[in-house]
């Protein structure tokens, strides 16, 4: 675990001051201490990922090469001497690309597991330094809800959507750089067509982006509520403010309700337009 990461040098804020900063464009920079240790985890997971992007792009032309070479042959045992050839020429593409594969998604997912594992204790230790005051006036719920979902925030993008995206990145790169040897012309109509579909993605990405963020302070918000009213129980109930609390829950919970269902609206028209 990174000693004194700059992560967590500033006292925790709450979730409404946190919103702005978390816009910044490198916001996770403060992962840096995080993952300083396990370059060579990193490597190694880089290495697969290139691999495998790599085998996905070869597949079809081994395919390819399966289909033309191995079917052109007139005599009927030359053409099964060419296609046997041909396919374990293929089945060594798919095997290479299975392996790297399961390489890469061990490697990605373990270091998001250890980065998130360091987070939170870094978190936790961060936490219990704090002064009485920092104590009484945020919410346990706040704290609680930076060890568990956040973190899980965290653990999501660097164990799965990080790898996702640069494994994507690869393979567009390659797709296009072997469409540009092939046909020039053709290229040209696509990269004309990424432009109409690029633009209007980024821009539904980014309200998706900004909603997910939404729906994550309100399950905060509902956290917070939940365990301030769980610590205090007793008094809650000596002055019989059960069915109170309970609405201001059920007002919260439903809050986060409406959020989550904008999110998955504009989610839902991003997917729909992509695809179609």
């Amino acid at each position: 675990m990174p000693s004194n990461p700059s992560v967590m040098t500033a006292p925790l804020a709450p979730a409404a001051d946190a919103a702005p900063a978390s816009r910044k464009v490198r916001s996770l920079s403060g992962l840096a201490p995080f993952l300083r240790p396990y370059r060579r985890q990193i490597a190694l997971a880089a290495v697969f990922l290139v691999l495998a992007a790599l085998s996905t792009l070869v597949l079809p032309i081994a395919l390819k090469s399966l289909i033309d070479s191995g079917l052109v042959a007139a005599d009927p045992g030359e053409r099964v001497m060419a296609l046997r050839g041909h396919f374990f020429a293929l089945f060594g593409v798919g095997a290479a690309l299975g392996l790297f594969s399961a390489a890469r998604f061990y490697m990605v997912t373990w270091l998001g597991e250890r980065v998130t594992a360091d987070l939170r204790n870094a978190v936790y230790a961060h936490v219990v330094r704090q002064s009485p005051e920092f104590f009484e006036t945020t919410q346990t719920g706040e704290v609680l809800s930076r060890l568990t979902t956040d973190t899980t925030l965290v653990q999501t993008v660097v164990g799965s959507s990080l790898s996702m995206g640069l494994r994507n990145t690869v393979m567009g790169i390659g797709a296009m750089a072997m469409l540009i040897v092939t046909n020039p012309y053709v290229m040209s109509q696509v990269l004309g067509t990424l432009v109409l579909v690029v633009l209007p993605s980024l821009w539904l990405g980014r309200r998706v982006r900004k909603l997910s963020r939404a729906s994550q302070d309100r399950v905060a918000d509902s956290s917070a509520i939940a365990a301030e009213v769980l610590n205090a129980i007793p008094v809650v109930q000596g002055h019989v403010q059960e069915a109170r609390e309970s609405r201001r829950f059920a007002d919260v919970t439903e809050a986060a309700f409406d959020t989550a269902r904008r999110r998955s609206r504009v989610r839902a028209i991003l997917v729909g337009f992509i695809i179609t």
